[in-house]
């Protein structure tokens, strides 16, 4: 009798304190291989817990086994108000589906919390990235966002899908 050898399923977790070094990790990896860890990315990603939980946001965590393989957070920049941030998923897993996981995840959780505007701020070179996003009803907008706090960041989207197409959006 022969087995598949399959691998486990992705899972995604919320964040927990034992996970806080993989927040780091992974986003500083993709960080230093396209740009640099600007001082709002090193405020965030060394202090997640004050940074973006206590103000409301939150931490998700791709798992493969016992493998931390990506991450993202949501950011609560406004009463009703969030930003999809810090997405990274560990070069070696990509093409795996974590990162539209985690992307759903987030996109949930932002409709449980009954959000009005979701945002990101991304930069033309994440090709890849930038598909992932208008495929989860992200659109590109004409200009970048007024006050942005990212120097790398050329690209902002807005949240807005289809009628009846948003990824976990249980209805």
């Amino acid at each position: 009798m022969h087995t598949a050898l399959t691998p486990p399923p992705i899972e995604i977790v919320p964040f927990e304190p034992s996970l806080r070094e993989h927040f780091y990790t992974l986003n500083a990896a993709w960080l230093r291989k396209h740009f640099v860890i600007e001082p709002i990315d090193e405020q965030l990603l060394r202090d997640p817990e004050h940074a973006v939980l206590a103000p409301g946001g939150a931490i998700f965590f791709a798992r493969l086994g016992d493998a931390v393989i990506g991450t993202c957070a949501l950011l609560h920049e406004a009463p009703g108000v969030y930003e999809l941030s810090k997405m990274g998923v560990d070069e070696a897993f990509r093409g795996l589906g974590a990162g539209r996981l985690l992307l759903a995840a987030a996109i949930a959780e932002f409709h449980r919390r009954r959000g009005h505007r979701l945002f990101l701020e991304s930069n033309s070179s994440l090709k890849p990235a930038l598909r992932m996003y208008g495929q989860a009803g992200f659109v590109l907008q004409p200009t970048i966002r007024t006050g942005s706090h990212y120097a790398r960041a050329d690209v902002y989207m807005i949240y807005a899908p289809e009628p009846g197409t948003a990824p976990g959006h249980e209805t």
